[in-house]
């Protein structure tokens, strides 16, 4: 018995201490390990002799073990102790009549809890709660909807006949496949850079994928669609996490070339157009040669120049589309989104038309369409300036008033 004694003494001392003395978790070290009962070592079949050799490397490969579980679980907790403390923050706020979601879900929460001062957070809960109410109001409206639709069909027993031959959804679906298909092989390639990532908040980067998500609809439904390619795309970026939240499984199955490596490094830099509001060439015509390159980036400050610098780092070519030279443009920048870029590019592809193409862009960002020439759109549009801004009304109501006189001598 006293053997076995001073054998236990001596593997605490040679193994245990050490290392715990060595990683600074002496404390957390022996309230975990298993308390070693004498009762096994003294049991008269196996009784412990001291020539019996002891594995010692074993012995701290299982405490490495434990100690990995306990610094592994320290972090955990932490996690969960703040996201527990936030959301009693949401319930507080809640009571206290403050426009809070009623369910948050954790990665919002923790986008929440990343937000830098109390305005930041306030301003992404009212988001929140105002997308919350817009659901359930849609939600509303469609419950409304059927239940009128059931009325009507109870109301009206007779059939319904048409001439219309049926279509169903997955032959659409099937044949818009096979277009983007065809399109991956002899489509013309469209590119999306996504390297903007840290020049953008979380939400911004929603707002893009949203907008990239779109774009995609609208290629796979065309008659002639590109072949999109992601370049710069990086594995658990926030780009990445977004598409998964909106394609979920159907992500992998998406008819698009998605890679980490830059345009110049896939395409050659003599085809590359890198299209930007801020250039100072503008595009005549589209070229079907040529390979287009458009920035994936939300920008509500609207920092001019970011894209452009982006294309001249790279010694690439750039374009702009003719806003101004078919559109009467209105006061404010010239930034599109990417869907309505995409609606404008395969217009472009298959008509040719700017007119067309141009008819995407929003109707409250101008006037009208040009019909007459340059010199008198100038004159009028400095008439329309000047009365909008209140500038020179004297002079205006002079030139009012003798113009009235003249009529009247006329008369």
């Amino acid at each position: 018995m006293q053997s076995a004694n001073v054998l236990l003494k001596k593997i605490v001392r040679c193994s245990v201490l050490p290392f715990a003395a060595q990683h600074g978790m002496k404390k957390d070290l022996f309230p975990l390990s298993r308390t070693l009962s004498l009762s096994l070592c003294l049991k008269q079949d196996n009784s412990c002799s001291p020539s019996e050799k002891i594995d010692l490397d074993a012995w701290k490969k299982v405490m490495k073990s434990g100690l990995q579980e306990v610094s592994e679980t320290v972090p955990e907790r932490k996690e969960l102790s703040s996201l527990a403390a936030a959301r009693e923050i949401l319930e507080m706020w809640r009571l206290a009549g403050r426009a809070v979601p009623e369910n948050i879900s954790e990665e919002q929460l923790k986008i929440f809890m990343e937000c830098p001062s109390k305005s930041a957070k306030k301003k992404y809960l009212k988001y929140l709660h105002l997308k919350e109410l817009y659901k359930k109001n849609d939600k509303r409206k469609m419950d409304e909807k059927r239940e009128r639709r059931l009325e009507t069909a109870s109301e009206t027993d007779e059939t319904r006949r048409n001439s219309f031959i049926c279509l169903w959804t997955n032959c659409m679906d099937r044949a818009f496949s096979w277009r983007v298909a065809q399109s991956m092989i002899f489509g013309q390639p469209l590119v999306f850079d996504m390297s903007y990532e840290k020049d953008m908040s979380v939400r911004e980067v929603a707002n893009t994928v949203r907008q990239i998500v779109l774009s995609e609809s609208c290629n796979r439904r065309s008659v002639d669609p590109f072949h999109i390619h992601f370049c710069n795309f990086k594995d658990d970026s926030l780009y990445h996490k977004e598409f998964i939240k909106h394609y979920r499984e159907a992500w992998g199955k998406l008819l698009i070339t998605v890679t980490d490596q830059c345009y110049t490094d896939v395409f050659p830099k003599d085809k590359l157009i890198y299209l930007t509001a801020d250039s100072p060439k503008v595009m005549k015509t589209f070229d079907h040669d040529k390979i287009y390159i458009v920035g994936s980036m939300v920008d509500r400050s609207i920092r001019k120049g970011v894209s452009l610098a982006q294309a001249k780092r790279l010694g690439l070519e750039t374009a702009a589309l003719p806003l101004e030279k078919y559109l009467l443009w209105n006061t404010g920048a010239k930034n599109l989104t990417l869907d309505q870029m995409m609606h404008i590019l395969l217009t472009l592809k298959d008509t040719g038309d700017w007119k067309k193409a141009l008819e995407f862009v929003p109707k409250r960002k101008y006037c009208g369409f040009v019909s007459k020439p340059v010199h008198e759109l100038k004159k009028t549009l400095n008439l329309i300036n000047t009365l909008k801004l209140g500038k020179r009304q004297e002079e205006v109501r002079k030139q009012i008033a003798k113009n009235y006189s003249k009529r009247l001598m006329q008369k």
